[in-house]
């Protein structure tokens, strides 16, 4: 039987859709967590704008608006911040952080831009700071990697990781809706901010794919090293030459790893095989692909959203400190980017690819074409020619593997043919029988 009489205090810094979910999962499940963890877990204090929404969630819990009422609280174990944005939040989390407090996150953009600095600061106080929620949601990713496979040597990581995203194109897939329309629905429904640049734009799985990146090759991965293309440009058309190809379109997080040269993160578009664990990965829902040695392949699939999925996820973290702090052994797991490994320039960046463009229907032009890619090292696998506009024809290709460096070579040459009226759109492709 756990000893009841032990208590852990945690500060709860936000009260909102997922401050509000953490407080109904501790409560809801607060017998079941006491016997798990060997003691009770309890919020001692709320930092929260609007007290009356914490009020209408549990009576009994004590708000704030002071962030020192939290920090230099000496009962108060765990600082759980659920604020979003990244200021004042990463001010707050240093503060918890050099008070000796364990800190559970789920702000993507502090960790993915912050990191490197809170782990130093929760190592030189000998305290925990986890942030399973800041990835993927319910889904759980950050221990599996830093525990369950720390004995792996992982090569790519690859992963649906924003549910905005993922519900359009299955909706511009499934219902041949296009872009403008899906978006809307999108927004209606609550998926889709008012401004959805960050999920359409691709920015927040960018930051979700550095930190996974980070965690993965051992080595920091920043935002600014992530390439980015957002699905904005996705028209029906490429939809349906995908899957007359044999391929989904996803937007995907993707970080590879080549022993002896660096590593790349890259969060764009992607033709992926249909017979790809990821490509029956539709509507909210994310996953995350991992190929390593010797587990080999690897999927987690679930919710990576919502506020329960994502309470789950922080309770986890909460639950972990708690244990930790029972143990007397908190930073036990800490930063796990002790190398310093580049990131791999254009030439060494290798996918095939999918282009499609609108060009003269004349004689002769196919001919120019095929040119302007063999000058540039591209190797052609397909070539699809199925209506015409006017005097223009669509042609698809999809290349064998190709260097980022060759590709837009070979797409500024072919831009400036007077043949080629318009390059429509260029895909990744992931699919290993062309690589």
């Amino acid at each position: 039987m756990a000893n009841k009489m032990k208590q852990i205090n945690i500060g709860l810094l936000g009260a909102g859709t997922v401050g509000g979910g953490v407080i109904l999962v501790l409560n809801q499940n607060r017998d079941l967590i006491t016997e798990r963890v060997g003691a009770e877990i309890q919020i001692k204090k709320v930092l929260a704008r609007h007290p009356e929404k914490v009020r209408a969630l549990d009576a009994s819990l004590p708000t704030t608006d002071k962030i020192e009422d939290i920090v230099n609280d000496p009962d108060i174990s765990i600082v759980v911040e659920l604020m979003g944005r990244e200021h004042p939040a990463l001010e707050y989390m240093e503060a918890a952080l050099r008070g000796g407090k364990n800190v559970v996150t789920a702000n993507k953009d502090v960790v993915a831009t912050h990191g490197k600095e809170l782990f130093e600061l929760a190592a030189a106080h000998h305290v925990d700071f986890l942030f399973e929620a800041a990835v993927a949601g319910g889904i759980p990713i950050i221990r599996p990697l830093k525990e369950s496979l720390a004995a792996n040597r992982i090569s790519k990581i690859m992963g649906i990781i924003n549910g905005t995203t993922n519900y359009m194109l299955t909706k511009m897939t499934q219902e041949h809706m296009d872009f403008a329309e899906v978006l809307k629905e999108a927004q209606d429904k609550g998926y889709a901010e008012s401004d959805p640049t960050a999920d359409v734009g691709g920015f927040d799985a960018a930051r979700k794919i550095a930190i996974l990146a980070s965690i993965a090759f051992n080595s920091r991965v920043g935002l600014d090293d992530v390439y980015v293309e957002g699905i904005d440009k996705i028209s029906s058309r490429d939809i349906e030459y995908a899957d007359e190809l044999g391929y989904v379109i996803k937007l995907l997080g993707i970080a590879k790893q080549k022993e002896g040269k660096g590593v790349s993160a890259r969060v764009h578009p992607t033709m992926l095989r249909k017979d790809h664990p990821l490509a029956t990965v539709n509507d909210v829902f994310n996953a995350v692909y991992v190929e390593g040695q010797p587990v080999g392949e690897a999927m987690f699939f679930g919710r990576g959203a919502g506020r329960m999925p994502t309470a789950s996820a922080v309770c986890g973290d909460i639950i972990e400190s708690t244990r930790n702090i029972l143990a007397g052994c908190t930073g036990r797991v800490g930063c796990t980017c002790y190398e310093a490994k580049p990131m791999l320039p254009p030439e060494e960046i290798i996918s095939p690819c999918y282009i499609r463009m609108l060009v003269e229907d004349q004689p002769g032009v196919w001919a120019t074409i095929a040119s302007a890619f063999g000058e540039n090292k591209v190797s052609l696998k397909t070539v699809v020619q199925k209506r015409s506009l006017g005097t223009l024809a669509e042609i698809v290709v999809i290349t064998y593997g190709v260097s980022e460096f060759a590709l837009r070579k070979a797409a500024d040459a072919l831009s400036k043919l007077a043949v080629v009226a318009r390059i429509c759109n260029i895909i990744r492709v992931e699919d290993s029988t062309l690589e």
